[in-house]
C-alpha cells in the first residue's frame, strides 16, 4: 500500500515517516515540497504518486498567531484541505484528514464524542472546523480524525518545551486548570495506518472521529510526568520542580476541557489504546535520540 503523507515536516509526518512495516510505502511531501493550497499542485502530486491513500497532516498549527492572521489560518486549514479531499475524491483516492480538539469549548464534564456540538474559542479552532466541513462537503466519503496535546520528543511541543525549561532554569510553572487527552505522535500514527488500512481495503471508515491516548490529566500533572521520565532519562536534574498556577487571562482563550472519547475508532478498529502514561513512558524509551539535548 502507497501512502501519501501531505505535511510530513510536523510531528504526526514524521512519527509516519519513521514506521517501518512490509508492504507499505510511505511518501512524504513537507510544505517545501507541496503547498496543498495550491490546487493544481495538489492535484499534480495524486496523479504523479498514484498513491492508494493520502493522509493530510499538514496545517497552519501557530495558535496564538492565528488571531492576527486568520487569513493564513483559514487558507492552511480549510482551504489547503479543500483542495486536496477535492483532488482524492476526483481521483477516486480514500482521504484521513488530521483535526483537532480546538473545536470545542472546554464546557464539557466528560470526554468529547465525535457528535458533540462544536464551538471554538479562537481564529485556530475555527479554522479547523472549517477544514473539518470543507472536507467532508468535497469527499462525504472522507475519514476526519480529531486528535488532542500532541506531541512527539525533538519537535516544538509542550513535552519538549517542558524539559527544556527545567533544563535551562530549574523550574516551570505550569497551569493546573486545563484537563486533556496528552497524545503521542506514534500512538496516533499507529492508529492512522490502522485506518488507512482499512480505507485502501474497501472497508473504511468515514466521517468523523477521535483519537488520543487513554485516560485524561491537567497540564501540571502532565508536566510532573515529564519532569519524572526527564529525571529517569538523565534529561533533568532531581531538584526540579514544576509549580501549578490558574490559567488567569491568556492572550488566547483555549478549551479548559477537551479530552477525547476515542472509543468508537479503537473498537472498529481493534486497536488497542495505551494510556497517555504508558505512551509517555514509550516516547523517552524509544525517541530520547530525537532531543536536540
Amino acid at each position: 500500500m502507497k501512502l501519501l503523507v501531505t505535511g510530513a515536516g510536523g510531528q504526526l509526518g514524521l512519527a509516519l515517516g519513521a514506521i517501518q512495516r512490509p508492504a507499505l510505502d510511505i511518501v512524504g511531501r513537507s510544505r517545501g515540497d507541496l503547498d496543498i493550497t495550491d490546487p493544481s499542485a495538489t492535484a499534480k502530486a495524486i496523479d504523479d504518486t498514484r498513491p492508494d491513500i493520502v493522509v493530510n497532516a499538514a496545517a497552519y498549527t501557530n495558535v496564538d498567531g492565528a488571531e492576527a492572521d486568520r487569513d493564513g489560518a483559514f487558507r492552511g486549514n480549510a482551504e489547503g484541505p479543500r483542495w486536496l479531499a477535492l483532488a482524492t475524491a476526483a481521483a477516486g483516492i480514500p482521504l484521513i484528514h488530521i483535526s483537532t480538539d480546538f473545536v470545542f469549548d472546554g464546557a464539557a464534564s466528560r470526554p468529547y464524542r465525535p457528535d458533540d456540538p462544536t464551538a471554538p474559542l479562537n481564529v485556530y479552532g475555527a479554522s479547523k472546523l472549517a477544514g473539518e466541513r470543507a472536507v467532508l462537503d468535497a469527499d462525504p466519503s472522507a475519514l476526519v480524525i480529531r486528535t488532542s496535546w500532541l506531541y512527539r520528543l525533538g519537535s516544538r511541543n509542550f513535552v519538549t518545551a517542558i524539559l527544556r525549561l527545567l533544563r535551562e532554569t530549574g523550574r516551570v510553572s505550569v497551569v493546573a486548570d486545563q484537563r486533556g487527552s496528552p497524545t503521542s505522535a506514534t500512538s496516533l500514527a499507529e492508529a492512522t495506518i490502522a485506518a488507512a488500512l482499512r480505507q485502501a481495503g474497501g472497508g473504511g471508515l468515514s466521517g468523523i472521529r477521535h483519537f488520543a491516548d487513554g485516560g485524561e490529566t491537567s497540564r501540571y500533572d502532565f508536566a510532573l510526568a515529564i519532569r519524572d521520565e526527564g529525571i529517569a532519562a538523565g534529561l533533568v536534574g532531581v531538584s526540579t520542580s514544576v509549580e501549578p498556577v490558574t490559567g488567569g487571562e491568556a492572550a488566547v482563550r483555549r478549551p479548559a476541557y477537551s479530552a477525547l472519547d476515542a472509543g468508537a475508532i479503537c473498537s472498529e478498529l481493534g486497536f488497542q489504546q495505551m494510556s497517555w502514561r504508558e505512551a509517555l513512558a514509550r516516547s523517552f524509551r524509544e525517541d530520547r535520540g530525537l532531543l536536540p539535548f
